[in-house]
Parts: structure tokens; sequence; C-alpha cells
């Protein structure tokens, strides 16, 4: 196994886990960012006001993202098993 290949295998695999998290992540910023602005202009402090729009939002994401989140990851794992003759050479 060269360096090469380590370092190749390494950014696929954090390309792959970033490309996955990303739509959950950026969907509970844009949440929290709008539930942050309408508390600071309706000057509200209430800190659980912040979960149950994130919650929502996180899980409409996945809702929405896991079809080609799963093709994503079983195309990793897929390409992964198939050349596992070539990675132990």
């Amino acid at each position: 196994m060269s360096s090469e290949f380590a370092t190749t295998f390494v950014f696929e695999a954090l390309k792959t886990a970033i490309l996955l998290a990303g739509p959950v992540l950026l969907a509970g910023l844009i949440a929290g960012l709008a539930v942050s602005i309408f508390q600071a202009v309706t000057q509200i402090n209430e800190m659980t006001l912040v979960f149950i729009p994130k919650m929502l939002a996180v899980a409409l994401a996945v809702l929405i993202c896991f079809p080609w989140m799963l093709q994503l990851i079983i195309d990793f794992t897929t390409n992964l098993f198939r050349n596992i003759p070539v990675y132990i050479q």
C-alpha cells in the first residue's frame, strides 16, 4: 500500500462523509439562523425555542435527501468492496 493510495482513499472517504453530512448540517444551520433572527427581532430569549425548528429542518432534509445519500454511500461501499483485491496488492 503506497502513501498515494492511502491519501486518495482518505480523501474519498472524507469527501463522501462531507457530502453525506452537508445537506443535514446546512438545513440545521439555516433553521438555527432563522430562529436566531426571529428571537433577536422579537426579543424572545427562550433557549428551547431553537430545538424544535432545528429538529424539523434536519428531519425534513434527511427525508428529502435520503435517496441521494443512500445511493452515494452504496456507490462508495460498492467501489470499496470491488477494489479490495487492488488494495491488497
